[in-house]
């Protein structure tokens, strides 16, 4: 039997991804004279969507009971928090960092209704 929280992962594996969508769309649309920049900020746009991406994969995979999408998902939200941290910090990115946190917790909590017995 399946516990009731478990369906707060993949809603919150779908929040995530969207918020990062939003990023990455806002990164895409700044203007910035200087085309280096601009060049900057497309990187961080496409990193961005590739972030959400895998957050989607995850959230659309992780109640399959496949082990490497488990260790997938611990390893991008894992990711996610140790690069968020060693860039600019700012209230942002801690609660960027508290999202991908309680998320991975959530995951790593319910191993078991996610992995393969």
């Amino acid at each position: 039997m399946k516990h009731p929280l478990t369906s707060l992962v993949w809603y919150s594996f779908f929040f995530t991804a969207l918020v990062l969508a939003f990023f990455g769309v806002n990164s895409l649309m700044r203007f910035s004279p200087d085309p280096n920049l601009k060049g900057i900020y497309m990187v961080y746009g496409i990193l961005m969507f590739g972030d959400a991406l895998a957050m989607l994969l995850c959230g659309l995979f992780i109640n399959r009971r496949f082990t490497a999408v488990f260790w997938f998902a611990v390893t991008v939200l894992s990711l996610n928090i140790i690069l968020t941290i060693f860039d600019q910090f700012g209230l942002i990115d801690l609660l960027f960092v508290m999202l991908n946190a309680s998320t991975l917790g959530l995951v790593v909590n319910f191993r078991k209704e996610f992995l393969p017995q």
